[in-house]
């Protein structure tokens, strides 16, 4: 009897602990089902249509934090308050309701860069291209992108790489102009640093300068994008940073409105005169991201008013900060082209500012602003926000001539062929020269603008012959034996004109080498270098890290703004990279 209840109660114990052991295991089997879910996204394979991932950039934990903290209705009452643009309606779709689920979403539209593919340009033969001729480019954004990359550990897409935009980042000491002229010209013929049996042409502009108190009147629309890709730090939170800075140059005669969009476009401010500093500035501070993106309305809105409060004799002007997400608004990328090419025929210009990452669309805020008669600047930081709107602030606001272009003739006696060095979005035909219909670029007060030339001379063993069969009706014959290397001829048109004014100069070659180059062709060619490393150029010759950074350290001549010095902390970063750092193939 004894031994019987004995074995009950053994087996009752049995019964609980084999309970207790299969509760345990069905909690640590869901606990190993939730996992997968619950770790960051792989990063993604960069594609080489242009879109990258930028995903090491805000690790998939950010993601998550970001989605619940936004999704949260704390969060939606923080950011609606009494701002403008009605805060974030809607928060991240998803919610905290499948918080992994939200912050893949978030990942998914972090990931959508887009930079249009750029073929750089090949060596042409000067016996079948004789004539080279393009549009001056004062745009910086390439620059200022490409450190962004870089400080975050990653080396840029290929097509991100504009060598002319990182040149024209930096001043040089060119002379200013005299007389009328708007702008001077400086040639200078100098060794070519990547390939010694080669030449290399630098033609520097320099627009005049002009202090804040000269410059005319300023119409100035803001067009601030307050959709909900604009949340980040780096976004709006910038865009007002900055455009604080530029509120605080205004002067009594100055006049600024504000237009925001985002679900849909309205009138922030109507314009008030930049005496008026405090209300300007209040209406800067209340802005808040949400909503979609109806980019469209919003131009035209800006447009409106700016023709409202035109100044006769005054730069009238609509400043757009974005991440360039158009995704609803004008029904097409042409109808926006148009709208902004009509307003530039009655001298309303367009400068477009790119903010952030993960939804910048590069070449379309580049295009927008070219059709606008203004200028593509990248801030990636408050420092670089001050250097456009403050310190550059009369080159970016103020134009002194348009539609510059420029024409090479080079004597075949002296060139065999030659390469432009960048600028392969701003070519024109040999035609387009005479042609003042044709749109170019345009300078504005202060700004320089270089642009480079390798050239191989004639019995060079890289020289390109010609790859044009003889020709049966008509022969090709070099004139009379001339010193001259080339010339160069600049067609502009003042501000408010439509004619354009011809400016001829002939270029010789004396002979000079890297070592006795001055400063400008020097640092201006490390430059051109790094860009060329940076895109794995096959012209990039004998080029190295090393080399950059010897030849900017021995021109980085008066660098009171510390930019030059800077360009060689980006140097180093990039030498630091290993390949499978690199964003884009």
């Amino acid at each position: 009897m004894a031994n019987r209840q004995i074995r009950a109660a053994l087996d009752s114990v049995v019964l609980i602990l084999s309970a207790v052991l299969f509760t345990l295991l069905a909690l640590v089997s869901c606990k190993s089902e939730l996992k997968p879910s619950l770790a960051p996204p792989p990063p993604k394979v960069a594609s080489t249509t242009g879109v990258y991932d930028t995903a090491a950039q805000q690790p998939a934990s950010r993601a998550v934090a970001e989605s619940i903290r936004i999704s949260s209705p704390a969060a939606k009452h923080d950011f609606a308050g009494t701002g403008i643009a009605g805060g974030v309606v809607g928060g991240v779709e998803g919610g905290v309701e499948g918080g992994v689920i939200a912050a893949e979403a978030k990942e998914e539209q972090f990931n959508t860069e887009e930079y249009g593919r750029l073929e750089e340009n090949p060596f042409l033969s000067v016996a079948d291209n004789p004539l080279s001729t393009f549009s001056v480019d004062v745009d910086r954004a390439a620059y200022s992108n490409i450190r962004r990359f870089l400080s975050s550990g990653q080396r840029p897409p290929r097509d991100a790489v504009r060598i002319e935009e990182m040149v024209n980042y930096f001043t040089y000491d060119y002379p200013d102009p005299s007389g009328t002229q708007p702008f001077s010209v400086t040639t200078e013929v100098t060794g070519c640093p990547w390939n010694e049996r080669h030449r290399m042409l630098l033609v520097g502009l320099q627009g005049r300068r002009m202090k804040t108190a000269d410059l005319p009147p300023n119409n100035l629309v803001f067009l601030i994008d307050v959709s909900g890709s604009m949340f980040e730090p780096n976004k709006l939170p910038l865009v007002k940073q900055g455009l604080e800075l530029l509120v605080n140059q205004l002067r009594p005669q100055d006049r600024v409105a504000i237009v925001v969009y985002a679900g849909n476009a309205g009138l922030v401010l109507p314009s008030t005169p930049g005496s008026d500093k405090g209300t300007i500035l209040s209406a800067i501070q209340a802005l808040e991201a949400g909503g979609t993106t109806a980019g469209g309305a919003g131009i035209k809105l800006a447009y409106d008013v700016a023709r409202q409060n035109f100044l006769d004799r005054g730069n009238n002007r609509v400043i757009l900060a974005t991440d360039g997400d158009f995704n609803v608004g004008a029904s097409s990328d042409g109808e926006l082209e148009q709208l902004i090419e009509s307003e530039r025929s009655d001298n309303i210009f367009l400068t477009v500012l790119g903010f952030g990452t993960g939804n910048t669309k590069d070449s379309k805020m580049e295009l927008l602003a070219d059709k606008g008669n203004g200028n593509y600047a990248y801030v990636d930081t408050l420092a670089e926000a001050r250097k456009v709107l403050v310190q550059e602030m009369g080159a970016t606001l103020f134009t002194i001539a348009k539609d510059v272009k420029l024409q090479i003739e080079f004597n075949p006696a002296k060139v065999a062929s030659y390469r432009l060095i960048g600028y392969e979005n701003r070519l024109l035909r040999k035609e387009d020269f005479n042609n003042d219909a044709k749109d170019a670029g345009d300078i504005g007060a202060g700004h320089s603008v270089t642009a480079l030339y390798e050239l191989v001379p004639p019995g060079s063993e890289t020289a390109t012959g010609s790859r044009v069969d003889p020709l049966k009706y008509q022969s090709t014959h070099v004139t009379a034996a001339s010193a001259e290397l080339l010339t160069l001829k600049l067609r502009y048109k003042e501000p408010t004109s439509e004619t354009s004014k011809l400016l001829t100069y002939p270029v010789n070659d004396s002979g000079a080498t890297v070592a006795s180059a001055s400063d400008n062709a020097r640092f201006a060619a490390a430059v051109a270098e790094f860009g060329m490393l940076l895109r794995n150029s096959e012209h990039k010759g004998d080029a190295t890290y090393d080399e950059v950074r010897q030849l900017a350290q021995k021109s980085l001549g008066r660098d009171f703004e510390g930019y030059r010095r800077d360009f060689l902390t980006m140097v180093a970063d990039a030498q630091r990279l290993a390949p499978e750092n690199v964003a884009s193939k």
